[in-house]
């Protein structure tokens, strides 16, 4: 499958980047090893157990699965918070300042959730996340 595609790609001047590339198993036999994958220049393309494709985590399993990492989640919603407080510090009031982590940092930490179902322990981090950010601006 993988050398019918490249063939379509080089019709269309496209080649697949071998750096970029990976492969993850989704079915019955997802825990059996994989044979190595080379690509047409002679490049190995990895095995991965997990992997991110537009925020939302592919994990390996019997079915299709989303796994879910808050942490990168919470650590773009903070770094865009400190950034407005970088920027602002103290000199706009607390509503400026709120209406601007809601348009700007909430979108970083929601997104891609839909695609997701959190447990109580996941929701709870994400609410102390909004919440310990609120508090302090």
């Amino acid at each position: 499958m993988l050398n019918v595609t490249e063939c379509e790609l080089q019709a269309l001047d496209l080649t697949i980047n071998s750096k970029k590339s990976c492969c993850l198993r989704i079915g019955s036999r997802c825990d059996i090893n994989c044979s190595i994958i080379t690509n047409a220049t002679g490049m190995m393309i990895t095995w991965v157990s997990e992997l991110r494709y537009l925020g939302v985590i592919l994990v390996k399993s019997r079915s299709f699965k989303v796994g879910l990492c808050l942490d990168y989640a919470k650590r773009s919603f903070y770094r865009a918070a400190n950034a407005i407080f970088g920027k602002i510090g103290r000199l706009a009031s607390e509503e400026v300042i709120l209406q601007l982590i809601v348009s700007k940092c909430m979108p970083m930490l929601l997104f891609g959730l839909e695609a997701c179902t959190l447990n109580k322990s996941q929701l709870s981090s994400l609410d102390f996340t909004i919440n310990k950010r609120s508090a302090t601006a």
